[in-house]
């Protein structure tokens, strides 16, 4: 515990550092395997697009003390067949989904759930969405999701600077795919709510990667004045600066959204949740992730090929050699010192003149 207290100041004074920079590759090749698993998934699995994208019926039952198993047992006498999803809805409601149904097909499912839970079919909530209605969603949350990095990529290039701005799209784009990559995997269907938490943590994971960047832009203002660090060191003690920042606001948010995800849909059976929590909680936790691990690496690497950072990097090797051969120039001289004393004896003394 000794060595956890102050480690934070510690990291920003630069006392205690972790190379973030210099062991990028590692990182690199994490984010890689990760993003080849969530291409698998996604040509493997695909993702399962709810009613709202794809077009189908909803069938909403209100009633105290209801079961899943009963609204089972009402869609398998109804006889319709087809992908159909049965979720509970709070405490005294299940809802089914199915594909697109006829006119007669949907008649059937609402008859048998009346008389499954001893209710008028007009008391069913029922819900129709057609596929033209569902494409139309799937566009407008597509301009919505490249309307956005594009507004962000030129509020960060003036902001900040371009590179900067190519090197946190990038990181939110990693983001997202794996992400995606995660919900084709599980099988979670994407609603309307998840394009709002895909949203959601384009925004947090750009808050986290800005706070860096900052650092960074604080840290590397006058370098090429200084000479005393590269830019990639720069930007690796801005790192290990803001790293408790990054650490302590992610599990701050991380611990409500793992409730929402654990508790409310896992405990409490709460499906309308899933899908907004799960795309949080893996957002949030690649989020930090890349604003650390991808975001400033990627950025340290296309400012070090500038050739004002070449010739940095170049000078500050010199100085640092320099450095090198000065602190250790006294050491041999005093041995030389040592050396020739110890030659001098008596006989090479100079010779007085006796007192007569």
């Amino acid at each position: 515990m000794s060595k956890l207290s102050g480690l934070g100041g510690r990291l920003y004074r630069g006392e205690t550092s972790v190379d973030f920079i210099g062991k990028r590759r590692r990182w690199y090749a994490f984010s890689g395997v990760l993003i080849l698993a969530s291409a698998v998934a996604l040509s493997v699995s695909g993702l399962h697009l709810g009613i709202e994208f794809k077009g189908g019926s909803s069938f909403t039952v209100t009633q105290t003390n209801i079961s899943l198993t009963d609204a089972q047992a009402a869609v398998a006498a109804s006889g319709v067949a087809g992908e159909t999803i049965i979720q509970k809805v709070g405490t005294n409601k299940v809802r089914v989904q199915t594909g697109a149904l006829s006119v007669a097909q949907s008649n059937a499912i609402q008859d048998s759930l009346a008389k499954q839970f001893g209710i008028a079919t007009d008391a069913i909530d029922t819900q129709i969405v057609g596929p033209s209605w569902g494409k139309e969603i799937t566009r407008k949350a597509l301009y919505g999701l490249f309307g956005f990095l594009i507004v962000v990529l030129l509020y960060l290039a003036m902001a900040f600077e371009p590179k900067m701005a190519i090197a946190a799209i990038i990181a939110v784009i990693h983001d997202v795919f794996i992400t995606v990559g995660i919900y084709a995997l599980v099988g979670f269907d994407v609603t309307p709510a998840t394009v709002i938490g895909f949203l959601t943590i384009l925004g947090y994971s750009l808050y986290d990667t800005v706070v860096v960047f900052d650092k960074v832009r604080e840290n590397t203002r006058t370098i090429t004045s200084t000479s005393k660090m590269t830019y990639s060191q720069a930007a690796n003690l801005a790192v290990n600066q803001t790293l408790v920042r990054s650490f302590n606001t992610s599990l701050i948010a991380l611990l409500p959204v793992g409730s929402i995800l654990f508790v409310g849909a896992g405990l409490l059976g709460a499906g309308t949740l899933k899908d907004l929590s799960l795309a949080l909680f893996i957002g949030l936790a690649t989020g930090t992730y890349s604003s650390i691990f991808i975001a400033t690496p990627i950025l340290a690497r296309l400012r070090e090929r500038e050739p004002a950072m070449m010739a940095l990097a170049k000078r500050v090797s010199v100085r640092s050699n320099a450095t090198v051969a000065a602190s250790s120039a006294p050491i041999t001289q005093g041995t030389q010192g040592a050396t020739s004393a110890e030659k001098r004896g008596p006989r090479n003394q100079p010779k007085r003149n006796r007192r007569r």
